[in-house]
């Protein structure tokens, strides 16, 4: 088992056309974590913190993953694709080369909750062929281990494997329900609720 070597709260920010955020990865404090360059939650009942989204913008050279825990989230790009990430969905975006697109929430009457993380492309990668991975929440197996319910959406648990793939960087993205007091091992990863 590790130990902790520090704690770092996250750090409030507003992006986009002004979404109140916060974010975890992408600080000062943690800015050396690469192939992972920024982690945003958006977790709101307030629509007004979240509804003027993410205008159209551009990106190059990494990928972002978008999942949506509540609330729904439209997306629209210059590859002429689009659609809604509803609640239990991910996208794997690919910027490669370079995409213009746009994120808009959808506000659906529920609290807003979705995270973004974005992970950096090998140099060798950094300038592919844009492509997606929208993964509808129906395709993202939920198994249990020791009696914690966990969402496998990229990379391997056990014998079960997540729906996307083909990711340069081999990444394993689990949703894990800890309830208080709950305990959940994954590799050499011990992940602890308090009460």
């Amino acid at each position: 088992m590790r130990a902790i070597a520090f704690t770092v709260d996250a750090t409030p920010t507003l992006e986009g056309a002004g979404v109140r955020l916060r974010r975890s990865l992408g600080s000062h404090e943690l800015s050396m974590l690469d192939p992972f360059l920024l982690l945003d939650e958006i977790h709101s009942d307030r629509v007004e913190d979240y509804v003027k989204g993410f205008p159209t913008h551009p990106h190059r050279g990494f990928e972002t993953v978008t999942y949506m825990i509540s609330g729904i989230m439209e997306h629209r790009d210059s590859l002429g694709q689009g659609g809604q990430l509803p609640a239990g969905s991910a996208q794997w975006m690919t910027a490669g080369h370079g995409i213009v697109h746009s994120e808009m929430p959808n506000p659906d009457g529920n609290v807003f909750w979705g995270l973004q993380l974005w992970v950096n492309l090998p140099a060798s990668k950094k300038l592919m062929k844009p492509r997606y991975q929208n993964v509808a929440p129906d395709r993202i197996p939920e198994v249990s281990v020791s009696g914690v319910p966990v969402r496998l959406v990229a990379g391997a648990l056990g014998n079960d494997q997540g729906p996307v793939d083909g990711i340069s960087v081999q990444p394993t993205l689990l949703d894990v329900r800890l309830p208080p007091g709950g305990r959940f091992e994954h590799g050499k990863l011990v992940h602890y609720r308090r009460l």
